[in-house]
């Protein structure tokens, strides 16, 4: 093997699955997070590492992307930048959820985003039109609440399935529990054990691709509720992202 040829090799080798360089973060999400119009939410930027988890997900113009239970907007209004006027955000809360879209639904579609479709929705995740993305951030632990279980995952994760095209993203970021405690932490702490995610996913018919440690904190030893002071906003948490097969 040619010296520069096993240099290469050993890189490859070398870099952590799921590192986004500086270099991968496209002009189009740049250019999306210096928007004007979202100025109020750019603060909190750095802290949700918004360029890096974008990145990862491979989000580009002209896509069709699902932001599932999007809580205040933060995701859509960076997304719409990133798509552009040739793709589409769907924001979309699920109807078990719906208390928590009477605030953010009308707050988003006060915006007027003529790229963005916003909703409350009985089935969770229906699309127009295959996309090429589904998203959900610090909320698949919520799923099985209230009595719904693992059954309302294995649901989810089919109609995720369905709505992305061959080939398409299925990006979960979400707060991190102790290994090995399954979903016993979902109600309670408002985490779930990163393993069963991927367990869970992998059974819907997906592919793993990878990990981002964008929003990895090892000083959290996880046995915080998400919403205590000591940790809010600053929680370990995963990014796993997932690959419908292409056949």
């Amino acid at each position: 093997m040619r010296f520069g040829v096993m240099l290469a090799a050993v890189a490859a080798i070398a870099v952590p699955v799921g590192v986004v360089a500086k270099s991968d973060v496209s002009p189009a999400i740049t250019k999306a997070l210096a928007a004007p119009a979202r100025a109020d939410q750019a603060g909190d930027d750095g802290r949700r590492h918004a360029a890096e988890l974008i990145a990862f997900a491979g989000l580009k113009p002209g896509q069709r992307a699902v932001d599932f239970w999007p809580g205040g907007g933060y995701w859509t209004r960076i997304f719409t930048g990133v798509v552009g006027d040739s793709g589409h955000v769907y924001a979309i809360w699920p109807s078990f959820a719906a208390k928590y879209a009477e605030k953010g639904l009308p707050a988003l579609q006060a915006r007027a985003l003529a790229n963005v479709t916003a909703s409350v929705d009985g089935a969770a995740v229906t699309v127009s039109q295959p996309v090429d993305l589904v998203w959900t951030v610090e909320n698949y632990h919520d799923i099985p609440n209230d009595g719904r279980g693992e059954a309302a995952i294995a649901a989810f994760n089919a109609q995720v399935f369905k709505a992305l095209k061959p080939g398409g993203t299925f990006l979960v970021v979400d707060h991190v529990a102790p290994a090995g405690s399954g979903l016993s932490d979902t109600d309670t702490l408002h985490r779930i054990d990163p393993a069963i995610v991927k367990k869970q996913v992998i059974a819907a018919g997906f592919t793993f691709v990878g990990e981002s440690k964008a929003l990895a904190n090892p000083k959290d030893d996880h046995t915080l509720k998400v919403f205590d002071p000591a940790i809010r906003g600053h929680t370990d948490q995963f990014a796993y992202k997932f690959r419908k097969p292409l056949k």
